[in-house]
């Protein structure tokens, strides 16, 4: 086992992934990003605004390539450690402009969702918070080889859950939060300074880089 082989402070992309301007789940990311950076981490606090992408479409891939957002998105994932989406929950499951930036970055090669950690939370007016949504997003970056954290946070009634400091008005779920964000970033820490987690994978179907299909493991 090699220790210390990240030695700077752990780097983590924090993305609003609502195009509201007053949405709920960007003061929650604003929210994660402060705590995180109070922990000691390095934070690139982004919105989805930022990364502007069409339909995904693969007549336009293979003419144009890549569009310029879904390029710059790849670009803020690959120099993180780690990610956190908070999403909101459209009709039950994943909001489409939030698929479809994972579409069309999964398309980069080395792809760049995999072997990340990510933390899913999600704020909505609902009485579930959008739980449901973030069991949907589950799905297709742990397909691209995304280590989603197991303890998801979901803000019911986001519309009346923040103070206007930007805290939440629970304490008790302001203190669930907290020690949600401070475990992940533990492990995270785990991982990218001692490498002490054990991994052991596919490629997956899609994974077109040209080598074989394998079982490994690293530790």
């Amino acid at each position: 086992m090699h220790t210390d082989t990240h030695p700077g402070p752990l780097r983590v992309l924090v993305l609003g992934a609502s195009m509201r301007t007053g949405s709920s789940n960007a003061r929650l990311a604003s929210l994660v990003a402060g705590m995180m950076t109070a922990a000691g981490a390095t934070v690139d606090l982004a919105r989805m605004r930022e990364f502007t992408m069409p339909l995904y479409d693969g007549d336009a891939e293979e003419t144009h390539g890549l569009p310029e957002g879904a390029l710059a998105l790849r670009d803020r994932l690959e120099r993180c450690d780690a990610f956190v989406l908070s999403s909101p929950e459209y009709n039950a499951s994943v909001p489409g402009v939030v698929k479809n930036a994972i579409d069309w970055v999964s398309r980069v090669r080395p792809q760049p969702f995999k072997t990340k950690h990510a933390l899913l939370v999600s704020a909505s007016p609902s009485l579930v918070g959008g739980n449901r949504g973030l069991w949907a997003l589950r799905v297709p970056l742990e397909h691209l080889g995304t280590r989603v954290y197991p303890d998801m946070f979901s803000l019911a009634s986001a519309h009346q859950g923040f103070t206007e400091e930007g805290q939440l008005a629970d304490p008790a779920l302001q203190t669930r939060l907290e020690e949600t964000v401070t475990a992940f970033l533990r492990l995270v820490e785990a991982d990218a300074r001692y490498v002490c987690l054990q991994r052991r994978w596919y490629e997956f179907p899609g994974d077109l880089t040209g080598a074989p299909v394998t079982q490994r493991s690293e530790c």
